[in-house]
C-alpha cells in the first residue's frame, strides 16, 4: 500500500512538504492520541535477541532513525513507538537558523536516494532545550546531533559547540557531534584532526562540567567522504582522547554510478546523497573503522541502509547500532517494525542470541 501511495502520489509532491505533513501526521497520531501506545505494542514489539547495551545504554533494537528527521525535537516519543531502538534528534546549532533557500530536498526514486541542501535548518539549542526537558520518563533512548551555527567564525567554533552541548547534554543519552556535512560552508574543514581534537576535547569538557557525577557518551559524525588516511587519523584521534565512539556515515558530494540520468541530477544543484547508493561505501568505512578503533569503542553505521540484511552486514563489519533516514522514507511507517524481524530472524538463523554476539564476526582481524 505505502509504495502504490509513494509511487503515485508521494514521489509527485515537493518532498519538504510532504515530510512535514507525513510528520505531523506521525506525532498526531502515534505520539499524542490515545490510541499511540495500542499502535507501538504492534510496531515495536519487544525481542530479546535484538536488546543490547551499548555505551552503557540499554537499547530495545540496533535500528535507530538518523538525524535529519526531527530536527527541533518535535517527535521522539511517536517515533520511537513506530519501532526504532533509539532517535537521534538534530542536527541542533547554538543559533536558530532558517537553513537554506528552498527547495532544497529532492528525491532520486530510481535510486532509492535523496539529495538534500537543508543547511541545518532547525529552532536553536535554546528553543529544542526546553522540549528535551519535557519528555516522558518513557521516550526511546535519545541521541541529540549538534553542529556549528552557519554565521559562527571557524575560530570560534568550540564555543558554538560547547553552548549546543551544555544546554542539551543533560537530556541526552549520548551526544553526537557533527563535522560532515556538506552544506555549511567551512564545516568539513573541522574533520581536519588537527582541529578536530580541541573542539571535540572542549565539547567533552563541557558535557562533564554540565552532568556531573555522570559521563554522557561523546561520539564523532565524519563523512564517507574522507581518504582512508583520514578515517583511520580520526579513528587515532578517537582512540587517544577517549571518545565514545563514531558515527559513520553522513551525506556524500559524490553523485557516481546514479541511475538517475545526470542532467536530471545535475538540475537539482549542490546537496548530500543520502540511501542506496551509499551502501558499499558505507560498509567499507566500517571495517576500516573497526579495525582502527579495537572492541572498545562503538560504531553507529548509517548511509544506505534499508533491509534487515543491510543492517546485519554492518553491525557483522562491527557496527553496534545502525541508523536510517532514506530507507524509513522510502519504507513508510511499518519499515521498523520489517526491519527488526528480518535482522532477529538473520540472527537466530545463524546460531546467536544477541546482537552483541554479531558485531564484529566479519570485520579483519
Amino acid at each position: 500500500m505505502y509504495d502504490l501511495l509513494f509511487r503515485h502520489v508521494l514521489r509527485r509532491t515537493p518532498a519538504e512538504f510532504i515530510h512535514g505533513v507525513a510528520f505531523g501526521a506521525i506525532r498526531g497520531v502515534v505520539g499524542s492520541s490515545p490510541a499511540g501506545p495500542l499502535i507501538a505494542a504492534r510496531l515495536a514489539p519487544a525481542d530479546p535477541i535484538l536488546r543490547s547495551t551499548v555505551l552503557g545504554v540499554d537499547f530495545p533494537n540496533p535500528l535507530g532513525l538518523a538525524a535529519g528527521f526531527d530536527k527541533n525535537a518535535h517527535g521522539p516519543v511517536a517515533l520511537g513507538r513506530l519501532g526504532f531502538g533509539f532517535v537521534e534528534i538534530g542536527t541542533v546549532t547554538a543559533l536558530a537558523q532558517p537553513g537554506n533557500p528552498k527547495p532544497r530536498l529532492f528525491r532520486l526514486p530510481e535510486d532509492k536516494a535523496l539529495v538534500n541542501r537543508m543547511g541545518f535548518n532547525n529552532a536553536g539549542a535554546d528553543a529544542v532545550e526546553p522540549r528535551l526537558r519535557a519528555l516522558p520518563a518513557d521516550r526511546p533512548v535519545l541521541g541529540v546531533n549538534i553542529g556549528k551555527s552557519k554565521l559562527v567564525a571557524p575560530e570560534q567554533a568550540a564555543e558554538d559547540y560547547r553552548h549546543s552541548a551544555r544546554l542539551l547534554g543533560p537530556h541526552a543519552d549520548y551526544v553526537v557531534v557533527n563535522v560532515s556535512s556538506p552544506n555549511t560552508p567551512g564545516l568539513r574543514d573541522l574533520q581536519n584532526v588537527a582541529v578536530l581534537e580541541p573542539l571535540l576535547a572542549a565539547v567533552r569538557s563541557e558535557l562533564d562540567d554540565a552532568v556531573p557525577g555522570a559521563r554522557v557518551p561523546l561520539l564523532v559524525k565524519i563523512t564517507t567522504d574522507l581518504a582512508d588516511d583520514d578515517i583511520d587519523a580520526v579513528a587515532d584521534m578517537a582512540v587517544r582522547l577517549g571518545l565514545d565512539g563514531i558515527v559513520a556515515t553522513n551525506t556524500t558530494t559524490s553523485r557516481e554510478g546514479l541511475r538517475t540520468p545526470a542532467a536530471e541530477v545535475s538540475a537539482l544543484g549542490a546537496g548530500g546523497l543520502s540511501g542506496l547508493p551509499l551502501a558499499a561505501a558505507a560498509q567499507a568505512v566500517v571495517g576500516r573503522l573497526r579495525a582502527g578503533l579495537g572492541p572498545e569503542r562503538t560504531i553507529v553505521s548509517v548511509g544506505g541502509i534499508f533491509t534487515g540484511e543491510d543492517a546485519y552486514r554492518r553491525i557483522r563489519a562491527g557496527a553496534s547500532l545502525v541508523q536510517s533516514y532514506t530507507g524509513f522514507v522510502y519504507g513508510g511507517g511499518t519499515w521498523p517494525l520489517r526491519v527488526n524481524r528480518e535482522l532477529a530472524a538473520l540472527l537466530r538463523r545463524d546460531g546467536f542470541t544477541t546482537v552483541a554476539e554479531a558485531v564484529g564476526t566479519d570485520a579483519t582481524p
